[in-house]
């Protein structure tokens, strides 16, 4: 029997030229922008129009293009060779990386899978916590573009407290905890992307899945320690959940207090951690007296975490 595994994730830019296209295609999708497509659209052309030369700077910042396709597929590699000892019944696994607003996107991954032809598919988004804005557009987009291809498709929708995963992340923070030392008192700042506070009173349970992260996290990082949730990422004149990275990072720095920060909602590195949380809060962390700022990295191909999604893939089967 043949098995695909789909990998969703936000996808970015791979040139400064894939910029404003990239940008167009984030503020075209009606998970993110919900207004009428003939209001939507010429929107989405306005922002990304706007938006484009400021991201173009971003992007300049770590070579011009954006790592996530590459670290995903490595992911991907990584879980198939963990897939093939537990597969005793199956034949042959492939796993398959699809990005939702930039190449390889939904329609040209749908083919991939097609020439493939598996008998069961399983849909693995690399969020953690659930989004209609993440899980659910990328969800949304396979779902349309992949009505006729007659595979069974089992979805896999979230996983905030998954223990592969949670094992990982403790696993860097404690050695970010180690890089930050004792001579001073230290704050764990969990930071996760942002969203407008509207999505979440709609019912989005993003924001109370960030919180079970955390609160997993923290339990195993022992007694005493100081941590906090935070998000980061904030666009738009909208209001948006809090409190901000920015404003816990100025809290430190007034308590006097090291951070250490960990993007929890992140598994892959991309612009909104090599830049803004390397670049750009590192500077405010320096420029407000943090004595010390510590960036963890995101648990990437860490094995456990591949070993926990390739749990996900089993039970989800």
């Amino acid at each position: 029997m043949k098995i695909a595994v789909v990998l969703f994730n936000l996808g970015g830019p791979d040139s400064l030229d894939a910029v404003k296209p990239f940008l167009r295609n984030l503020f075209s999708d009606p998970a993110i922008i919900t207004l009428p497509t003939i209001l939507r659209w010429p929107l989405a052309r306005l922002i990304a129009g706007r938006r484009a030369g400021k991201a173009r700077g971003i992007y300049a910042q770590i070579g011009g293009a954006s790592p996530i396709v590459g670290q995903t597929e490595m992911q991907a590699q990584a879980l198939q060779e963990a897939l093939v000892p537990l597969g005793d019944s199956w034949d042959e696994w492939r796993c398959f990386v699809c990005m939702r607003y930039w190449h390889p996107m939904t329609h040209e991954v749908v083919q991939q899978v097609r020439r493939f032809a598996p008998e069961q598919i399983v849909l693995l988004p690399l969020y953690p916590q659930y989004s209609t804005t993440t899980t659910g557009s990328s969800f949304k987009a396979w779902d349309g573009a992949i009505a006729r291809l007659g595979s069974a498709t089992r979805r896999v929708k979230s996983y905030p407290i998954e223990p592969g995963f949670i094992a990982a992340s403790v696993d860097l923070v404690k050695q970010g905890l180690a890089e930050a030392g004792t001579a001073q008192p230290v704050r764990v700042l969990f930071s996760a992307h942002g969203l407008p506070e509207k999505i979440i009173k709609a019912g989005d349970p993003y924001q109370k899945q960030i919180e079970q992260t955390a609160k997993a996290i923290a339990e195993q990082l022992g007694d005493g320690v100081d941590w906090t949730v935070c998000y980061q990422s904030r666009v738009g004149p909208l209001k948006w959940i809090g409190p901000s990275t920015e404003s816990e990072i100025a809290r430190a720095a007034t308590d006097k207090k090291a951070i250490v920060l960990y993007p929890l909602s992140f598994v892959s590195e991309h612009s909104e951690t090599l830049v803004e949380l390397d670049i750009d809060y590192r500077k405010l962390a320096t420029e407000a007296g943090v004595p010390k700022y510590v960036r963890v990295p995101t648990v990437g191909t860490h094995p456990k975490f591949i070993e926990g999604l390739a749990r996900l893939v089993r039970d989800a089967l």
